[in-house]
């Protein structure tokens, strides 16, 4: 199970942030799954999420008519 969850630790070191402001951004991360309706757990943030969160680039959505 600990694989369903990344930890501050391991946020500071895949990001090369420092640890407290990995704690922040799971904060961030934590609040926007709360908003969400999802139960979240302090000090860490589901890894599929993150990962989503800090690696998914969407492309700019194509209007009507673009190429």
């Amino acid at each position: 199970m600990s694989e369903k969850f990344i930890r501050a630790e391991e946020v500071a070191e895949v990001m090369e942030i420092s640890v407290p402001y990995a704690y922040k951004i799971i904060r961030k991360l934590n609040q926007e799954l709360s908003d969400k309706g999802y139960i979240t757990v302090t000090g860490r943030v589901n890894r599929e999420y993150f990962n989503e969160r800090v690696y998914t680039v969407k492309a700019p959505e194509k209007k009507e008519g673009e190429d």
